[in-house]
Order: C-alpha cells, then sequence, then structure tokens
C-alpha cells in the first residue's frame, strides 16, 4: 500500500477481462490446423459413440452424391456446408446424426472427361478396347474422389472420410444389380423404341435430367404435301424446323377442332422486290388452317390469295414431297387425328416422323399403327443409314473437330432436294429454344432406337403402378420449401417411362439375357430359375465389378443353369447414371444399417432444385418401384449461387468466386456465415462486398465471445448463485436465453439457419453488446469481488451479489453461444471452447448438446417490465449522445440526467433499479410529469419521455470515473466512491 492515498494507482484493483483468445481469427491459417486436430483426435468416432452412450435415436441426413470429376466449385462447397450445418445441429439437440459423403462415379460426365484424354493421345473411343476403357474410367474417378475428399474436409465439413460410399465399389455396383434385378421380376421392365433425346456427340441416349436448354438459330420450312386422289393438284402444307427429318417422314397430322380451307396462289411478289425468286407460285393450291393463312402466305412471299373451299382432310392420303425423286420415298402418306395439333403457329398441319418425335410417336401408335413399322434412318453417329437415297452418311451435327455440335450437311441437303421436287413452298430462318447435352453442349436430336425402360403405368406388386405410388409417396413427404411438392408432383404426373438404358461402357451393365422373341429372362424363364441366374450375376459383380459382365462369356453364366447361350444375347448396354443415384438408399444406407429401422426411411435428403428432375425423383421412383414407397421422410432444396446482379456465375464473364479464393482470402468460415445467414433455398448472391458483410458479423460474434471469455477468468462453478437471487437485469437475460433457446432450436430443426443467425447477431449486438454488457461493464470492473455471497449492508444495488450474477450469467451465455453456433463456425467456436471454463467437460465443443433451459427462467412479465426500462434507456441514450456530439460532456458518466416521465408505469418499472447504472451515467433523476419543463430531448416514437442532460456534480471517482458527493466518501479513501472503497479493501485483503 502507498503512502498517500490520494496518490494510489487503482488501475491493479480493477477486473479488467483477461484471455488469451486473440482478437483476429487469422482463419486461412488455423482453420487446417483445426481440421488436423479433429482428425488425429478422430472426432467422429467420437461424435457416434457419445451419441450411443446417450441412447440418441438415429437421424439421417442422406448425402447426393456429387460426380467424381473435377475441382469443387462455390455451388457444391455451399452444398455440403449446408449439409454439415444440418447434421452439426441435429448431433446437438440430441440426435446420432451420422453422416456419410458419397460419390457417383460412372456414366456420361467421368466417360466423356476419360474420352478427352484418350482423343488427346490420338485414339479415338472406338480404338480402346472396353476393359481398358473401364479401367482408366475407373482410376479418373478414384483421382477425382481423393482429391474432392480433401476439399469438402477443407470446408470443415465433419463425416465417415475414411469409408465413403462410392457407386463403383464392387459391392455397390453388386447392390445397384439387385435393385435392377427385383424391379424386372417385378415385370417393370419393358423395351420398345420410342423417340427418346439421342447424343451424335456422345452416341448415347439421355434422360431429361442430363440436357440443358438453349437458343439457337435454325432453318424453317415450309413443305407441299400433294394429295392423292384429287383432280386440283392441291397441296397440304406443313411446316418444321428439323428439314433433316423430312425423309422420315411417314404421315401428316390434323385436327378436327380446326377449320382448314383450299386456297389458290394468285400472286407472288416479284424477284425485283425480293432480290430473290420465291418458291410459291401462282396457280398453286394449297390446303392450311385458316387461322394461319394469312401468316403462311407472308412467309411463302404470296402478295395476293383466294380462298376457294372449305375442306375437311378426314381420311386422305398424301404424297411424300420426295417420291418423284426415288422409290424409297414413294409410300403413301396417311393423315392422322392429334390432340396435339394446333392452330397457335404453322400451318395447322403437323409434319410426323415417328421416329424422332414423342408426339409423331404417340399419334403413329394411337392410329394402330406398329412400332416394326417406323422407319429408323438415322444412326448412333446421327447421320443418315447407307441406304437412304442422296443423303446416305450425311451428318445431322458435326460430332468431331473445331465445329462439333454445329449443323452437318443434312438440312440443307433435304432442303436443296425439296427445292428440286418442287415441294418447297418457303424457307426461312427461326430461333429456338432446344435440348443440348449439358456435358458436351452440342444439340441433341431426337430418334428412336431399342432401349430399355421401367414403367410409369404398369400395375406394380402392390396393384398400383409406379406413378401412382410415387404421387402417394409425394404427397407423404415434407418439403422445404414447400413448392417444392407440387413442382416433383408435376413432374411425376407428366412424365414418360423411364428410360434406363445408355448406350455405353463406363456404368453398371442392365445385366439380363435377352431370348429370340425379345423378352428378358427375367420374364421368359420361371421364377425360381430366373432368380438363380440373377444371383449368379450378382456374385459375380460383388467379385469383380461391372468388368465382370462385360469380360465373363454367356455361357458361364447360362451354362450354370443349363441354358442354352446359343438360345439367348447378352444385353451390353449399361443403366442410366441416375438409377446409380437412385438406389444409393439401398446400399448406402440399408445395407450399412444407417437407416430408421421403423419406416426404413433415411430423414432428410438436400440437394440443389434441380434435383427435383434427378436425384430426388430417380430416387423415389426405384424406391417407389421396389419398395412402395419414398426413400425419405423430408426433401430440402436449395437455389444456385448468383454474382450480386444475379447473374449466373460463368468463367466467360469472370464473375466466378471459388471457395480456395476465399479460404485463403478470409477463411472457409467467412463461407459458413454467408451461407447461412442467406436464405440458401433462394438463389444466393455472393460478391466481394457481400462476403465483407459475412467477415462483420463474424468480427462482431468473436469479439462478443472474446469480451465474454475475458470477464470470466477465472470462472468455477463455484462462484455461481442461483437465478432467484440475482438482479433483474440479470434475470431478464436469463429470460432471453430461454427464449432464444426455443427460437434457435425451432429454426435449426426446420433448417432456417438465416433466422438462426438473425436472432444470434442480434442478441449479441443489441441486447449483449449494446444493453448487458455495456451496462454490467463498470460492475465487472469495479464491484468487489467476494468468493461468498456476503452482501454490501444497506446499499439497495446489491453489490456482493451482482458481478458473481453477471458472470453466472455471461457462463450460461456463453455456453449456449458456443453449442448455438457451433455448427454454424465450428473452428471458432472450437477455439473459443478450449480457452473457456468448459473445456474440461469434453474433448471438443462438438460433443457437447445444446443446453437445457431452466423452467424458471422465462419470465414474460420481468420481461415487460425491462422492455419498459429499455424505453425509458433509448432516450436517454440519444440525450446523451447529443450531449457528445456537441461537446458538452466527454463520457455519459458526466451526466445525472433529469428525466420527465408522463406514464406512470414507465417509472415503477424502474423500482429497485439503479437507473444512473442502466444509464451510464453517475446519477439520474427520474420524475413524473407530463410537462417538459422548458425544452429537453425527445424521440419522436417515445412520446411522454423528455430528458434533461444535467452535468454530474461532485469529484470523480480516479478508480470507476463515476462523479460523487465527497462527503459520502469513506476517510480512508476519499478519492474514490464508497463502492470502490469497498472493493479496494477486499483487494487489499486478498493480496496481503
Amino acid at each position: 500500500m502507498t503512502d498517500s492515498l490520494t496518490d494510489r494507482d487503482y488501475r491493479d484493483t480493477l477486473f479488467l477481462p483477461t484471455t488469451e483468445f486473440p482478437m483476429r481469427g487469422g482463419l486461412p491459417q488455423r482453420e487446417p490446423e483445426w481440421i488436423k486436430r479433429w482428425d488425429e483426435m478422430n472426432l467422429y468416432k467420437w461424435l457416434r459413440a457419445d451419441a450411443k452412450s446417450r441412447g440418441a435415436k438415429p437421424w439421417i441426413l442422406h448425402d447426393g452424391p456429387p460426380y467424381a470429376n473435377g475441382h469443387i466449385h462455390l455451388g457444391t462447397a455451399m452444398n455440403k456446408i449446408v449439409k454439415d450445418i444440418i447434421v452439426r445441429s441435429h448431433q446437438m439437440t440430441g440426435h446420432d446424426a451420422a453422416y456419410l459423403p458419397g460419390w457417383d462415379c460412372h456414366g456420361l460426365p467421368i466417360e466423356w472427361k476419360v474420352e478427352e484424354e484418350f482423343r488427346s493421345k490420338n485414339r479415338g473411343k472406338d480404338d480402346v478396347p472396353g476393359d481398358e476403357f473401364r479401367a482408366a474410367c475407373r482410376a479418373y474417378a478414384e483421382k477425382w474422389v481423393e482429391i474432392q475428399g480433401r476439399e469438402f474436409r477443407a470446408l470443415g465439413i465433419e463425416g465417415e472420410w475414411d469409408n465413403p460410399y462410392l457407386t463403383m465399389k464392387f459391392e455397390s455396383e453388386a447392390t445397384i444389380v439387385a435393385e435392377f434385378l427385383r424391379m424386372a421380376m417385378q415385370g417393370a421392365l419393358v423395351r420398345g423404341a420410342k423417340p427418346i433425346m439421342w447424343s451424335p456427340v456422345e452416341r448415347t441416349a439421355l434422360a431429361e435430367a442430363e440436357v440443358e436448354y438453349y437458343d439457337r438459330k435454325v432453318p424453317v420450312i415450309w413443305v407441299k404435301f400433294p394429295v392423292t386422289g384429287r383432280d386440283d393438284d392441291a397441296s397440304v402444307v406443313i411446316w418444321t424446323t428439323t428439314p433433316w427429318t423430312i425423309p422420315a417422314n411417314q404421315a401428316v397430322s390434323f385436327s378436327p377442332d380446326i377449320t382448314y380451307g383450299l386456297y389458290t396462289v394468285d400472286s407472288v411478289m416479284s424477284e425485283e422486290e425480293l432480290g430473290f425468286a420465291p418458291y410459291a407460285k401462282a396457280g398453286e393450291k394449297l390446303i392450311i388452317s385458316d387461322d394461319l393463312a394469312k401468316a403462311v402466305m407472308d412467309g411463302a412471299k404470296v402478295s395476293a390469295f383466294t380462298r376457294v373451299s372449305d375442306v375437311d382432310p378426314t381420311g386422305w392420303t398424301l404424297k411424300h414431297p420426295l417420291s418423284e425423286m426415288d422409290a424409297f420415298f414413294a409410300h403413301p402418306i396417311p393423315m392422322l387425328a392429334g390432340d396435339h395439333v394446333t392452330a397457335d403457329a404453322g400451318t395447322g398441319f403437323v409434319h410426323t416422323a415417328p421416329a424422332h418425335g414423342e408426339d409423331d410417336f404417340n399419334v403413329w401408335v394411337e392410329s394402330g399403327r406398329t412400332t416394326q413399322e417406323i422407319r429408323q434412318i438415322v444412326d448412333a453417329d446421327g447421320c443418315y443409314t447407307p441406304d437412304v437415297p442422296r443423303f446416305g452418311g450425311m451428318d445431322i451435327i458435326r460430332t468431331s473437330g473445331k465445329k462439333r455440335g454445329e449443323p452437318g450437311k443434312a438440312n440443307q441437303e433435304v432442303i436443296a432436294a425439296l427445292a428440286e421436287s418442287g415441294n418447297l413452298l418457303a424457307r426461312g430462318i427461326t430461333t429456338i429454344r432446344d435440348a443440348h447435352s449439358w456435358r458436351s453442349k452440342a444439340p441433341v436430336i431426337r430418334r428412336a432406337t431399342p432401349q430399355w425402360f421401367i414403367s410409369m403405368d404398369k400395375p406394380g406388386p402392390n396393384g398400383k403402378s409406379l406413378r401412382e405410388n410415387a404421387l402417394a409417396a409425394i404427397d407423404a413427404t415434407e418439403f422445404f420449401p414447400a413448392v417444392g411438392r407440387n413442382r416433383l408432383r408435376s413432374m411425376v404426373e407428366g412424365r414418360p417411362d423411364w428410360l434406363i438404358s445408355r448406350q455405353r461402357n463406363w456404368g453398371v451393365p442392365i445385366t439380363i439375357f435377352v431370348d429370340k422373341s425379345g423378352q428378358p429372362h427375367t420374364a421368359a424363364l420361371p421364377a425360381d430359375q430366373a432368380q438363380a441366374l440373377n444371383e449368379t450375376i450378382k456374385a459375380a459383380i460383388a467379385a469383380g465389378g461391372v468388368e465382370a459382365w462385360f469380360s465373363t462369356p454367356k455361357e458361364d453364366f447360362l451354362g450354370a443353369h443349363g441354358l442354352n447361350a446359343d438360345d439367348w444375347d447378352k444385353v451390353t448396354d449399361v443403366l442410366d447414371v441416375w438409377f446409380d443415384s437412385g438406389t444409393t438408399h439401398a446400399f448406402a444406407l440399408r445395407e450399412r444399417g444407417i437407416i430408421d429401422p421403423e419406416t426404413g426411411q433415411a430423414d432428410l435428403y438436400m440437394e440443389g432444385s434441380d434435383q427435383h428432375r434427378g436425384w430426388f425423383q430417380s430416387s423415389l421412383l426405384e424406391c417407389c418401384a421396389t419398395r412402395g414407397m419414398a426413400p425419405y421422410k423430408q426433401v430440402l432444396t436449395h437455389g444456385f449461387i448468383v454474382d450480386s446482379e444475379g447473374k449466373k456465375m460463368s468463367k466467360s464473364i469472370g464473375n466466378t468466386i471459388e471457395p480456395e479464393q476465399i479460404a485463403k482470402q478470409y477463411g472457409i468460415e467467412i463461407l459458413r456465415i454467408w451461407t447461412a445467414s442467406g436464405d440458401y433455398t433462394e438463389d444466393l448472391r455472393i460478391s466481394d462486398e457481400i462476403i465483407k458483410g459475412s467477415v462483420e458479423s463474424y468480427r462482431k460474434l468473436r469479439n462478443t465471445v472474446r469480451y465474454m471469455l475475458g470477464a470470466l477468468d477465472g470462472w468455477t462453478d463455484a462462484e455461481a448463485i442461483e437465478a432467484r437471487k440475482m438482479p433483474g437485469l440479470e434475470r431478464w437475460v436469463l429470460h432471453r436465453l430461454s427464449e432464444l433457446d426455443e427460437q434457435v432450436r425451432a429454426a435449426y430443426n426446420v433448417y432456417d439457419f438465416k433466422k438462426v443467425m438473425s436472432l444470434l447477431i442480434n442478441f449479441c449486438g443489441v441486447d449483449l453488446s449494446a444493453v448487458y454488457f455495456d451496462v454490467r461493464k463498470d460492475s465487472l470492473y469495479c464491484d468487489p469481488r467476494f468468493e461468498t455471497e456476503e452482501v454490501w449492508d444497506g446499499d439497495t444495488a446489491n453489490f456482493g451479489n451482482r458481478r458473481r450474477a453477471a458472470r453466472t450469467v455471461m457462463a450460461a451465455v456463453l455456453e449456449r453461444l458456443l453449442t448455438w453456433l457451433a455448427p454454424v463456425m465450428p473452428f471458432t467456436m472450437e477455439e473459443a471452447f478450449l480457452e473457456s471454463h468448459l473445456k474440461g467437460s469434453v474433448a471438443s465443443v462438438h460433443l457437447l448438446q445444446f443446453p437445457d433451459t431452466p423452467v424458471g427462467w422465462r419470465d414474460a412479465d420481468l420481461a415487460a417490465r425491462w422492455e419498459k426500462i429499455f424505453t425509458v434507456r433509448r432516450v436517454v441514450t440519444g440525450a446523451l449522445e447529443v450531449e457528445r456530439r456537441e461537446k458538452r460532456i466527454g463520457a455519459s458518466l458526466e451526466s445525472t440526467p433529469r428525466v420527465l416521465i408522463a406514464d406512470e408505469s414507465l417509472i415503477e418499472a424502474f423500482k429497485g433499479e439503479d437507473a444512473g447504472d442502466l444509464f451510464i451515467t453517475s446519477g439520474a433523476e427520474l420524475v413524473h410529469s407530463s410537462t417538459s419543463e422548458g425544452g429537453g430531448f425527445t424521440l419522436d416514437d417515445t412520446p411522454g419521455v423528455v430528458v434533461h442532460p444535467v452535468k454530474a456534480s461532485g469529484v470523480k471517482c480516479r478508480r470507476s470515473w463515476k462523479y460523487f458527493d465527497p462527503a459520502t466518501a469513506d476517510p480512508a479513501f476519499p478519492d474514490i466512491t464508497p463502492r470502490d472503497a469497498l472493493a479496494v479493501k477486499a483487494w487489499d485483503a486478498m493480496h496481503d
């Protein structure tokens, strides 16, 4: 103790926050260290063991498998982060939330990349033996599984990374085969030659989920089909944007609901007017829809025309427009009535090539004609077959070279032939939105080829069709957002049969043998014999993978069951890769025993909204076909990432941001906060400025946690006091924690992370930093520190309990913030946990549960009272801010405001509280008054509260800086307040 009390430096007696937790996170450097720590301690196994020790019920988010090709991007990073937040939050709310990552390893995306590698070595796909090609595909997928696994792990994603599920594992491939054969045995498998989307560049069928739609310019032609049996040489006119399909024409469709007329061309525009000679000729007789006659004549450059009569095309037969060119085209063209024909555009008649259009195919079959009669004159390369006169070998789309994907020779040659025949009425250019392969970006064509389908409408084992079962399952599923149900439902309601065959090398084979009548062995053989053959097939795949099917002679499979191999053909097509991913529930969940035993379902499937037509649907159809139910209880979808202007991210326009870029500059924690803070169910915007907003949110949250760690220096549970013994402000904070506990749990439960972050950021910024910490800073730093529940007799503020109460409350707040924020900010909350009083309880913050909230903390009446206090405090704070701005005071402690309050209940709310402490002033006077006493500070939204910011009198305490009446001072400590004197005495006693 110094000789002169007035010269004493009281700084040593203050209880200032002390912590090793740094102000800056240093995330780019520290995050890899935390991941290394978790891997070394095998945190994931700890989580599983902890859940089992608690008897926790399993909760399963099933990971949709990304393709194992290429580095992850911002979209895949966001996807995995959302999943991780979901899994972590469910683990910390009492569940056993396992996370098994997986990969899709077969299919076109990987095969296409491997083809490119071989092409770079001057080896075309057909030059590479199948076994070598498949081995290269498997090696390629293995490489990217390893790379992507590291990249996903770097995002802080916790899961079973040492044993992920892969569709190319032998056991997975065997299960996929088993699921397929199970469907085939139930009679769902059918073979047909329907027109499907075909990629000439990739030489395979494509599903809807494998195409994207882009605008492209195409030729448009109006073509005359001469009517047979009439003496006026009239022609029916059709319109098409696919001239190349004219050689495949087998009918013209019309609608009984459209009125048609016979028109005579009176005159056409001159060559001088047009700069070219029109194809239309004066005197021609044309049959077209009355509603479209003017548009057709304008397109044909007809300057005058006359409607001659009504016509009814029912029962007519036409000539093919190229029938005079070669006998190959001299077949009759029937007129077929079709519901798809409208008078919205074209001519009112529809050129019908059943091999190249779904509507064309349907109207052909519905007319009683067979699929065997369909002309298939386009080969797998998108070229006319050699037997087609004049056009044999011509390509529709260029499949190689620098102009790959551009139009081939077919369109222009067909147009030229039509012009020569005299049956080209007009031509032009238009823009259509058409399907392109999402891999090669080249246009696709519609082409009828023999393919395998899963029937959507054939009755299954339960008497209902796959479509009916799937729609019922959709109705029983919960969707987030709810509009997902309608979207998926509409797709299933209108979808055709599921095309499951692909003409590729790298995939799970369609493991069936077909007899000479075209029947698969699952239908042609007795059930027990077919099932025995199935078991042999599955065993071969389980032992040798998909290669076993292709490399094993059919005799080895069939001979073992007394079947003559000469009577059967082995199918070499592979399954649609969506079938692979649709069966993941079978080998990734069921066979690993991580699925709800009561329902046989995963709790949640979560992917991008595009998966309504992809994985959500293929999984639904496969599981409904094999088990009559959906594989999931809930479906959650996220949107996509766009730039600050809402534009899709594209490397070509330079607006992309890579996860690695954010990790190096800011840290993955910032990306996680950005993901959680926005409405990820819609498209999320990102830019440097938006990311900086997430950095600011991180800074506020980190500083809040850091302040509490410092304020709780030396805290032990022995210091805690009961809520009933706490001052009102502390009990209000406990009430807020009770409210937040309910709100945060509810928001996590429905995957509303934006609400979680909004609640917690607002709580930290307003309730804590702007109110509680601000008010209690004086108490934490300056109140006496007692190790027992002693109180300062006669002081209504109960100084002895106040500091302990504040630290007790802060301990409760810190524990909740650490756990509530851990799913979103796993790195920072782990760091803070290891600096906190909780660190000895478990090895990691992620092994904690959200703390239970005592029932007694909720106090609505208390909250209402404090709302009134805060109403008055807000006006006082505003008044003091003006005083500081005008430099009439330096700090709020230099004032003892006089507050005039019209509503007496607002004054009553302060009963038992020290208004000066709450206002952070050296005192305060609350006066019931309805007058303003000559002015004062007011807020428009708070009438009846007027503040006069009176300058504080007395002397300034050299320890707490409060102004006080020196007459009240302890004679031994005349320069500090009595409260501070008591604190110094206590400090001296402890340090003697």
